[in-house]
C-alpha cells in the first residue's frame, strides 16, 4: 500500500530545520504485515527529544529511516498466527518489544530484549527485515516502529491493546513520556511514600516522572529546568519547589533547603550537565536514576572514593523498567482517574507536513510535547 511518512535521509543538517528540510514528506510503500505481525493506521505520533537526537545526529541510526517511536492508532489488519488482537482495536506503540525467550526477557528485564536491541541496530523489525521502501530502496524502521507516517506495520509484541475511549492524542503518550517517566520513579527508583526526590529536565519524560513521583507518594517534589515556564507548569502539576538550574547558586539553596540533599534525583535532560546537578544534590545514601541519552561519546565521571564513602547508587533506567502489558493498562487506569493528568503535557496538535517545524520549536526548548495527528 501507499502511505505518506517522514523519511530521514541525512543526520547533523543545520537549524532551523523549517529550512533545511531534515525530514522530507514522502509517499512511500508498505508491505503488508506477515506472520507475527500487525498493520496499524496511526491516529497520532510524539515529538520526543529521543528523535530530536536522532536527526542531530547525536544517536547514529540506519539510513534512510522512517523516524517515530511514540504513538497509537487502530488496527487495521492483523497477520497470521495473530489471534489476541483485531482490526479495530486501539493500541499504543511500545518501542523496546518483548521476544520473551532471550536471556533478558527470561530474568524479567523484558525492556532490555536482546532480540529486539539487534534488529534495532540494524533498522530493522524483530520479526524480520524491512517493511518499508522508496522507489525500491529500503527504508529503515525506527524502533522497530517509524509511526512519523500513515500506517505502520511492527510484530504484534509492538503494540498493546489499550481501551478504545483514550483520546489518540493522550494514548500516544503511553509509549514513551509515560512510561519512560512514570517508570522511573515507580519502578527503577521504587519512590516511597514521604520521600523527597528532584526531577532535573522538565520535558515530556521528566514531568511524566514528576507525576510518578506523586503517585508514589513522595513528600517532596524538586522540579528543575532553564525554563521558567516549564518551571511554572511543574509546579501546577505538583512540584513543591522549583529551581532554575541557570542560578548560579542552585545546588547550593537545594543542599540546603533538603537537609544535605534528595534521597532521588533524576536525570530527564540527557545531557552530562543536567547528570553533574543531579548527581550533586542526592543525599548520601541516596540514588540518582538518569532516563535522558546524552551522545553516545559523552561520559560522566564519578569520584569513586566519594561514591563508597557516601554510599551511593547510580541507575540508568530504560523505559522506565516498565513490564507493559502490566504497567500500560494500570498508568492509563491512572490517568482516567485523573490521577495521572498526561493530556496537560500536550503543547500543541500538528500536521505530518508540519513536523521540521516542530523539532525547531523542541529544540528551542519551547514546548513539552507536541503531537502529530492523523485524519
Amino acid at each position: 500500500m501507499k502511505i505518506r511518512g517522514a523519511v530521514l535521509y541525512e543526520q547533523g543538517l543545520p537549524r532551523p530545520y523549517a529550512q533545511s528540510r531534515p525530514l522530507r514528506i514522502e509517499t512511500l510503500d508498505l508491505e503488508g504485515p506477515r506472520a507475527g505481525e500487525v498493520l496499524v493506521q496511526v491516529k497520532a505520533a510524539g515529538l520526543c527529544h529521543s528523535d530530536l537526537s536522532t536527526i542531530e545526529g547525536v544517536r547514529p541510526r540506519p539510513l534512510p529511516m522512517v523516524v517515530g517511536h511514540e504513538g497509537a492508532g487502530v488496527v487495521a489488519e492483523v497477520g497470521a498466527g495473530v489471534t489476541d488482537i483485531a482490526p479495530g482495536d486501539a493500541v499504543v506503540f511500545i518501542f523496546a518489544p518483548s521476544c520473551g525467550t532471550c536471556r533478558q526477557c527470561i530474568s524479567q528485564r523484558p525492556f532490555l530484549c536482546t532480540t529486539f536491541n539487534a534488529a534495532r541496530q540494524k533498522g530493522d523489525l524483530a520479526t524480520g527485515g524491512r517493511r518499508l521502501s522508496l522507489n525500491g530502496q529500503s527504508i529503515a524502521h525506527n524502533s522497530g516502529l517509524s509511526c512519523f507516517a500513515e500506517y505502520a506495520v511492527v510484530p504484534r509484541n509492538s503494540v498493546q491493546k489499550i481501551p478504545s475511549d483514550v483520546p489518540m492524542h493522550d494514548a500516544a503518550l503511553f509509549g514513551c513520556a509515560v512510561v519512560t517517566g512514570v517508570g522511573a520513579a515507580v519502578n527503577t527508583a521504587n519512590v516511597k511514600p514521604g520521600e523527597t526526590v528532584a526531577v532535573v529536565g522538565l520535558g515530556g519524560v521528566g514531568l511524566s516522572c514528576l507525576l510518578g513521583a506523586i503517585v508514589a507518594g513522595a513528600g517532596r517534589i524538586l522540579a528543575i529546568d532553564v525554563s521558567d515556564e516549564k518551571l511554572a507548569l511543574a509546579r501546577q502539576l505538583g512540584a513543591t519547589d522549583t529551581f532554575n538550574a541557570r542560578d548560579a547558586d542552585c545546588i547550593e539553596r537545594i543542599l540546603a533547603t533538603t537537609d544535605g540533599g534528595v534521597d532521588s534525583a533524576f536525570e530527564m535532560a540527557g545531557t552530562i550537565k543536567a547528570m553533574e546537578l543531579a548527581y550533586k544534590i542526592t543525599v548520601r545514601g541516596g540514588q540518582t536514576v538518569s532516563a535522558g541519552l546524552s551522545p553516545a561519546t559523552a561520559q560522566f565521571p564519578i569520584n569513586h572514593y566519594a561514591m563508597v564513602q557516601d554510599g551511593r547508587t547510580v541507575k540508568g533506567s530504560y523505559m522506565g523498567g516498565c513490564v507493559i502489558a502490566r504497567d500500560v493498562p494500570r498508568y492509563i487506569s491512572l490517568y482516567k482517574d485523573r490521577k495521572l493528568p498526561v493530556d496537560r503535557l500536550r503543547s500543541a496538535l500538528i500536521s505530518l507536513d508540519e513536523v521540521n517545524e516542530g523539532f525547531d520549536r523542541l529544540a528551542d526548548a519551547a514546548v513539552v510535547r507536541q503531537m502529530i495527528v492523523f485524519d
